[in-house]
């Protein structure tokens, strides 16, 4: 399977669909009778009330979640081959999206995290863009404006504006310009938003937006799942590990603009884990943040991998597992 998707061929888009279909089978075993999907916070919904009113059937549901799904694989595969962070083209991080996109029941129902991670891709494309451009301030305000955007859809995606600083202290020289830029690129969006509060008479409620910002950081966070799905992590995690190897060895034979999207895809990763303090339900589904980082770092791993009874074992380990704990 491995060394299929290591070939940059249009047939893994084939390969790569049933892969997601299979992953995706018990999400329509186990979904209630409709789906009510939230997939904007309150302050888009207050104005645009009717898509409160959406029902999907599961059917429907898991079809558009797997087709969302399948369009980030392919976009993330893009920007991973576009700056070459592999050292050459594969479809390696378009499986590992779509297969870590159904690590867990909830990651396979449409949500806002979901949304996101198009927002998330988009950023990451025009941070490792900087690297070579002779002015980042355009990239850096609009950098600002998306993290303002996916702060509307899914409010914890507002942790994510500190990557914006991380990226132009690994990637740019300091200028005081590019980093008052990614403020007022944020703030233009909840400006505009203001002023529709404004002319709605309803700024009590704009101001309530921030609220989440007020809660302390958890100590202990309780999740809606069964324990024993989460056993379908430690293949996850033993793949990760292999990564940290693969990297040690490789990091230092890697051109630097390489090195610093590793350095700015773990902060991103962590940003993406203590942004769920911003959410005082701790959904299961906030994870789905943390794919992209993720699934590039598995990527990497296949794609260095020599042992080729290991790397083809570890996938196909991640693989039944994930497909056990859904219907068991």
């Amino acid at each position: 399977m491995i060394d299929l998707f290591r070939k940059f061929t249009p047939a893994n888009l084939f390969f790569l669909t049933g892969i997601g279909f299979i992953l995706c089978l018990a999400a329509l075993l186990k979904l209630p009778e409709y789906y009510h999907p939230t997939l904007f916070e309150p302050a888009i919904t207050d104005f645009v009330g009717i898509l409160t009113h959406v029902q999907l059937t599961p059917l429907t549901n898991v079809l558009i979640t797997l087709a969302i799904t399948i369009i980030q694989a392919l976009l993330l595969n893009a920007v991973v081959n576009k700056y070459n962070i592999l050292g050459n083209s594969t479809f390696l991080p378009a499986l590992m999206y779509v297969t870590n996109a159904s690590l867990l029941l909830p990651f396979l129902a449409l949500t806002p995290t979901l949304i996101c991670n198009f927002l998330l891709i988009w950023m990451l494309d025009k941070a490792l863009n900087i690297y070579h451009s002779g002015s980042a301030l355009a990239a850096i305000f609009d950098m600002g404006m998306i993290v303002a955007v996916g702060s509307l859809i899914y409010f914890p995606f507002l942790a994510m504006f500190p990557s914006l600083w991380i990226a132009l202290i690994l990637f740019r020289p300091f200028n005081w310009r590019e980093w008052v830029a990614s403020i007022i690129g944020f703030l233009t969006i909840y400006f505009l938003l203001g002023i529709i509060y404004f002319w709605h008479d309803k700024m009590a409620d704009f101001y309530t937006i921030w609220s989440p910002l007020k809660q302390p950081f958890p100590i202990e966070l309780k999740f809606n799942i069964d324990h024993y799905d989460y056993l379908v992590l430690i293949p996850l995690v033993l793949i990760l590990l292999l990564f940290l190897n693969s990297l040690r060895e490789n990091f230092f034979k890697s051109i630097v603009h390489v090195r610093k999207a590793f350095q700015l895809l773990f902060f991103m990763l962590l940003l993406s884990i203590l942004s769920i303090a911003l959410k005082d339900d701790y959904p299961d589904y906030h994870f789905i943040l943390s794919l992209i980082p993720i699934s590039i770092y598995m990527a990497y791993y296949f794609d260095h991998a020599k042992i080729k009874w290991l790397y083809e074992s570890m996938y196909l380990l991640l693989l039944i597992s994930i497909l056990y704990f859904q219907f068991f």
